[in-house]
């Protein structure tokens, strides 16, 4: 699309005229969005992480069983992962009187909460049959959570412009998206053992976890008002998507990335219970484990904007990478003693923390990106790279755990000590080593191909501005060097060599 004539000109973004009702307020924007994240991580934490633990723990499907289910995760997953894109491109080119995104995440929550207590129930069934109904119910699942997942995420690059707060949304919505992730961690089978362990337990805690999501959406809903950034907006056609994803290098070296990190982070989550219960031989100190791991994450979030202000982003990636090293590689030298374990876990889950809030204003920076090279506008298939890298990553992750609880005879074993040496070996090997080596992959990737620092995000949305694509009612960055410097459309420069 570089270099081709530029296009007429839109008529003005119609998209969010509920804004302009009162005024938009950044801090009651910042927090209203960061807590809706609450429920939603941990009913995402729940699906995405426990329902192996379900499926295995309490229902003992059989190994049979779980083969054909680890294929049908698999591909729903990456099926799911594709309808991201399509969700972005129906929000793109969305126009309610509620705006953009405010219809599917309603839509999208209410639905989500009904399929997931769905997933957490027994139907009756055992075999082909219960492969069957599991596979339809999660289907829709990966539906109807693509449809609140990808407006909602849409939504923070388009509460402002300037990096700055940017990484401030970034960094308080993770910390509640954490708190949620493990209050179902640290909760789940304590509270779930108290309700009596069964079934009937785990529907009840799902049904729990749906309404505080509900909740945390209601708030969101509610409460944020999107401030009007862009003069004017194009559709999007099914043909164009391809070539907004494919033409911004920005975003998709950002996508290889994410997709090593979060096979990797998910690998560990995954299998940390299966660690604690089979390696470790007290399932009962998990819970504490992943309290630690949860003070980790959110002392990093917390961190965050503090180590911002001495550090690029360039430096805070290398120094987040090498806490996870760090962390990965005491993990497996530690004795099985919790002192050195949580130890390992504080450090290798602070820098995770770093390298999350990174990865999510690295996309976001994407979108201002394509806008300034393609000439169009498309935040909501851009940032709809997200979900679909988490759910690309979760979906490996799952297999290759999936496979390395029946190599390792744990699906089998009845206990710890049915599972043999060799068994234990393999299930810390995976759990430690192969993350660590998509950690580091991940990060020399991005180090080498991604441009877009401080200095050229400002040259891009000054370039904007400048063009009159972009409104005045968020402020520029204040170190744009190149605020009145004109661009073409037609032919954008390049990004600064590495």
């Amino acid at each position: 699309m570089t270099g081709a004539a530029p296009a007429p000109p839109d008529p003005p973004d119609a998209s969010q005229p509920v804004s302009r009702a009162r005024p938009v307020s950044a801090a009651v924007n910042r927090w209203a969005f960061s807590v809706g994240t609450l429920g939603r991580d941990m009913l995402y934490t729940l699906v995405n992480m426990y329902l192996i633990v379900f499926l295995t723990e309490v229902l003992d499907l059989t190994d049979e069983s779980m083969w054909w289910i680890t294929g049908v995760l698999l591909v729903a997953r990456l099926v799911d992962a594709v309808t991201d894109i399509a969700m972005g491109a129906i929000v793109d080119n969305t126009r309610t009187r509620w705006g953009q995104y405010k219809p599917w995440m309603a839509v999208g929550a209410v639905a989500s909460a009904i399929v997931t207590v769905a997933l957490f129930a027994d139907p009756g069934v055992r075999g082909p049959g219960y492969v069957a109904a599991f596979a339809i119910v999660y289907l829709l699942w990966g539906f109807a959570w693509t449809a609140n997942d990808i407006p909602f995420w849409s939504m923070m690059p388009a509460l402002s412009l300037v990096q700055a707060e940017r990484e401030r949304i970034g960094s308080l919505s993770k910390v509640f998206a954490t708190i949620g992730l493990f209050a179902v961690v640290v909760g789940i089978i304590p509270i779930t053992d108290a309700l009596g362990g069964g079934v009937r337990a785990w529907t009840i805690f799902a049904a729990g976890v749906v309404i505080v999501m509900l909740a945390g959406q209601a708030l969101t809903l509610a409460c944020v008002r999107e401030p009007r950034l862009v003069r004017r907006r194009r559709s999007t056609s099914v043909r164009e998507v391809w070539g907004v994803l494919t033409g911004n290098d920005q975003l998709l070296w950002t996508a290889v990335a994410m997709v090593l990190f979060m096979t990797g982070y998910s690998i560990t989550t995954s299998l940390g219970v299966y660690f604690f219960k089979y390696a470790y031989r007290d399932e009962g100190m998990y819970a504490p484990f992943a309290a630690v791991l949860g003070v980790a994450q959110l002392a990093g979030f917390a961190a965050f904007p503090l180590l911002r202000r001495r550090l690029s982003r360039r430096g805070l990636y290398s120094l987040a990478t090498a806490l996870c090293v760090a962390g990965y590689v005491l993990f497996w030298f530690a004795p099985m003693a919790m002192i050195p374990i949580g130890v390992a876990g504080l450090l290798a889950f602070f820098g995770e923390a770093l390298v999350v809030v990174l990865m999510l204003v690295f996309i976001t920076d994407c979108i201002e990106y394509g806008h300034w090279k393609l000439g169009r506008r498309n935040g909501s298939v851009t940032f709809a790279l997200q979900p679909f890298i988490n759910k690309l990553g979760g979906a490996l992750a799952t297999a290759i755990v999936s496979a390395t609880l029946i190599v390792t005879g744990i699906n089998r074993a009845e206990g710890p000590a049915d599972v043999s040496p060799d068994g234990v070996a393999g299930l810390k090997a995976i759990m430690m080593l192969l993350p660590v080596a998509l950690v580091v992959a991940s990060y020399l990737i991005h180090r080498r191909r991604y441009a877009i620092d401080e200095s050229f995000y400002a040259r891009i949305v000054g370039d904007l501005r400048d063009r009159g694509e972009l409104t005045d009612s968020d402020d520029p960055p204040a170190e744009s060097p190149a605020r009145h410097r004109r661009v073409s459309r037609a032919s954008p420069p390049v990004p600064p060599d590495r």
